[in-house]
Parts: structure tokens; C-alpha cells; sequence
């Protein structure tokens, strides 16, 4: 494989810069363009050390900046190839500049990916680890990148393989009966095929339903406010997020978009969207904003549902009421601090949570919170659980092994050959073949890798 080069920090003005280079030439080019301050050979120079020198242009011996080189030597590195890393100043110009003295003296310049996708195709780690490589890059949580690290340290991937290795255990036995029915090999019962499937269907249902905390981990959680104008949807965002991010106003329909931010409880990412407040208009404009919280709020997994605590339901807050009946709801009262027994209260039929807030006051807000903890059993989530799923293409996976599987238990059921069973218990190893690697499509490695930064 060629050579490639890129850099690896981000963009701007930093305190240093990193260029990376893998592939076996590295080391050639690096001498090329490096003037170490103690020289070394290649073949002195340790891997996992670090020289002092400068980049120096080649033709005309001009000093580039002076920086810290770390050398990496196959197999022992990120990529198992020969790799190192020049440490410059961070100028964009000077990292710049270095990478394309690497560029004119051989290398390629890498693609998204890359580093990691050579990582796994050279078998240093498996493609869920590769996976969880980017997962920790785009964390925005502590417990999210707790859960990345879990899985490139490669606790999903051992349970997968310990999986597979129960699954192909039955298969071999299965096979065997098929391809020597002459000699004398236990015979391969309806019972042990039946309670052998039972039992790794079961371990592949315990990591389906770790998604469920994995989704909120990774994803969070998206939290819809609507109510009728003036209710205070705008306040209570700006008190969630202790900032005055949204403009309040005594006049209706202020809000006439939706507003998201994100705050962070017990370590979960919140969306916050505000909307426009729902009632009946003739203004174009507020009709899209209207419409459109409807549709933010379809599309969240929660919906705080504020009304005026010191007036009694108006028509539109009736049809608010109506559009949560069968949603994940919260009914916010607000206003609380201008009166003392609000009339709303006797009007509201419901068995969905109530809190009493005032979102002038920020009274009230850490009530929601607890609220939206429970409803979620955020509480119950166990970080130590090493093997929760974050990764929707794992989580599809999975479930396409436990359809196989079903369809294996029915062709036992219905009494079919057992070469035929095994036909479906073969599709359960590639759907766990496909999380790990072993098999799949460079269509597909292609946009794995495509999603990843440049640089790693």
C-alpha cells in the first residue's frame, strides 16, 4: 500500500501541529525532509520514541520549523506499519507546508479513515473497534465516550466471537452428522439443537435490549415544549439552559421557528427545542412555525406540554391536550408564582406526570429534571455494563442473527432435515461475522471510513 500523509489536528491556530505518514516508505521520506539533531539510523532509532530537529526543504536547505518527531515501527503502531508522527508549531502554513514536502517526496495524501481503516485490514482491531475509534472523536458525554471506549477496548467484540463460538460448536456437530452419517458420531437430537439455539438466542436478546440504553447514550434524549403563545415555553428554555438564549416578549407568537440547544443531566445529552405556540392563525408565517412544532414535536421522544397555571384551559390548550393523549408527555404548569391554587388544575383529565414550575423564578426546573430521569430510568443505566450496543449497524445486525435464528427453531419444529436447519444457523455466523469484519463488502468499508475525520 502506498505511503499516506495528512494532518492530523484541526483546523486553526493551535499550540502545536501534527502531520501523520503510515506506510512503508514513511521512514524514507521522513529522512528526506528531517534533520535530527542527534542523527540516528533508522534501524538505532527505537519505536515509541520521540527526536528533536527541524523540516528542512530539500532543495534549498531551508528550515521549515523546528519540531518533535515520534516514530512508530511496524507492527507496533496504530496502523501496524511503519509510522510517525512530525509535532511542529501550530500554524496551519507550517503543518501545511510539511505535509506537502511529504507529498512532493512520495506520499499520498490520505483519505477519512484511513489511518484506522489500514488498522483493521492489516488486523491490529476489528471493525466494531474501528467503529468505536470515531464514536470517541464525536462524544459529547463522559458516559458516551465511556461507552466507545468499552467497545475499541474490545469487550463487544469478545462477546461476539464467544457467541459465535457457541453457534459454531452446533454447526460442526450439525455438519458432521451430515457428511459422515456412517461413522459413529453422537447423534445430533431435535432437544440439543432446540436448547442450544434457545440459549444463544437468548445472549444475542440481551444485547438487543442493551440498545435501548445504548440509543439514549449515543444519541440522547430529544425534548419537544409546546403549548399556546404566552405560556412560557421560551422562559422555561433560557431557565433550562440558565442563559437568556431566547427572546421573551409579553406579545403573542413571538417565537415563530423552533429553537434546539442541548444540556446535559446525569451525563445524558437533552435536546431542548423550543417552538412556536400553537393556536389558530391567519399569519402565513406563524402557520409554518406552527406546523412545524407539531412535526418537532412528533418526531421527539418527549414533549413537555406547558399551559398558563393562572388561567383555565382555552380551546387550543383542549387540542394541545388531545394531540399528547397517546404521546410520551409531561404537563408543565407554569406561573405558579402568581397564584396559589391554579384553576387548570380540576380541568386536567390525565394520568401523564404534572409539575408546577415558574419559569420566571427558576422554581420548578429540577422537577422536570427528575421527571424526564424516571420516565427514562436513566438512573438504571449500567455503565459497567460492558456490552452495550450503541451502534445501530450493530444492533441491525444482531437482530437479522436472532431472525435466523427464529427460522431455525421453526424448521426444527417442523420437523425439517437438519441440513436445512443449518442453513439458517450459517446465516446467524455471517450476520455476527458482519459486526467484527470477517465479512464484509468494501462498499461498505467505504462508508464506514467515509464517516470518519481526516488524520485518523
Amino acid at each position: 500500500m502506498e505511503t499516506i500523509v495528512v494532518i492530523s489536528t484541526a483546523p486553526g491556530v493551535g499550540g502545536i501541529g501534527i502531520v501523520r505518514m503510515s506506510g512503508e516508505d514513511s521512514f524514507k521520506i521522513l529522512n528526506r525532509i528531517f534533520k535530527a539533531k542527534n542523527e540516528e539510523t533508522i534501524e538505532n532509532i527505537k519505536g515509541y520514541s520521540i527526536k528533536y530537529g527541524e523540516i528542512v526543504e530539500s532543495k534549498t536547505n531551508r528550515v521549515v520549523d523546528e519540531v518533535l518527531v515520534s516514530y512508530f515501527k511496524a507492527p507496533k503502531s496504530y496502523t501496524a506499519e511503519n509510522m510517525c508522527e512530525i509535532n511542529s508549531h501550530g500554524s496551519i502554513v507550517v503543518v501545511r507546508e510539511i505535509m506537502e514536502l511529504c507529498l512532493a517526496e512520495g506520499a499520498v495524501l490520505a483519505e477519512p479513515g484511513e489511518f484506522t481503516k489500514r488498522a483493521f485490514l492489516n488486523g491490529r482491531i476489528d471493525l466494531s473497534q474501528a467503529e468505536a475509534t470515531a464514536d470517541i472523536i464525536s462524544a459529547r458525554t463522559k458516559i458516551e465516550s465511556r461507552a466507545a471506549v468499552s467497545q475499541l477496548e474490545g469487550y463487544l467484540s469478545r462477546n461476539i466471537m464467544r457467541i459465535k463460538g457457541n453457534v459454531l460448536d452446533l454447526l460442526v456437530d450439525m455438519e458432521a452428522n451430515i457428511d459422515y452419517p456412517e461413522y459413529d458420531i453422537e447423534e445430533v437430537t431435535e432437544d440439543r439443537v432446540r436448547k442450544a439455539l434457545f440459549e444463544i438466542r437468548n445472549e444475542l436478546d440481551v444485547l438487543l435490549r442493551s440498545f435501548e440504553d445504548g440509543k439514549i447514550i449515543k444519541e440522547g434524549i430529544r425534548v419537544a415544549i409546546i403549548g399556546s403563545p404566552n405560556v412560557g415555553k421560551s422562559s422555561l428554555l433560557n431557565s433550562m439552559l440558565q442563559e437568556e438564549r431566547v427572546i421573551v416578549t409579553e406579545i403573542a407568537g413571538t417565537t415563530r421557528d423552533t429553537i434546539e440547544e442541548v444540556i446535559t443531566i446525569e451525563g445524558i445529552p437533552f435536546y431542548i427545542i423550543d417552538t412556536a405556540g400553537i393556536r389558530n392563525v391567519d399569519d402565513k408565517v406563524e402557520k409554518i412555525g406552527i406546523k412545524k412544532s407539531k412535526k418537532v414535536a412528533e418526531q421527539s421522544d418527549v414533549i413537555l406540554t406547558m399551559f398558563d397555571s393562572s388561567k383555565e384551559l382555552s380551546k387550543e390548550d383542549k387540542e394541545i391536550l388531545e394531540f399528547v393523549k397517546d404521546k410520551n408527555a409531561i404537563i408543565v404548569l407554569n406561573k405558579m408564582d402568581i397564584v396559589e391554587t391554579s384553576p387548570v388544575i380540576t380541568q386536567l383529565e390525565t394520568e401523564k406526570p404534572i409539575v408546577n414550575i415558574s419559569a420566571k423564578n427558576n422554581e420548578g426546573i429540577d422537577l422536570i429534571y427528575k421527571e424526564l430521569l424516571e420516565m427514562f430510568k436513566i438512573n438504571e443505566i449500567n455503565l459497567d455494563n460492558e456490552n452495550i450496543i450503541t451502534n445501530v449497524r450493530h444492533k441491525n445486525l444482531i437482530e437479522e442473527a436472532v431472525n435466523s435464528l427464529e427460522k431455525a427453531e421453526e424448521t426444527v419444529d417442523a420437523g425439517m432435515p437438519i441440513d436445512i436447519i443449518a442453513i439458517n444457523i450459517k446465516d446467524v455466523v455471517e450476520a455476527l461475522n458482519k459486526i467484527t469484519g470477517e465479512s464484509v463488502s468494501e462498499d461498505l468499508l467505504t462508508e464506514i471510513f467515509a464517516k470518519f475525520c481526516l488524520g485518523k
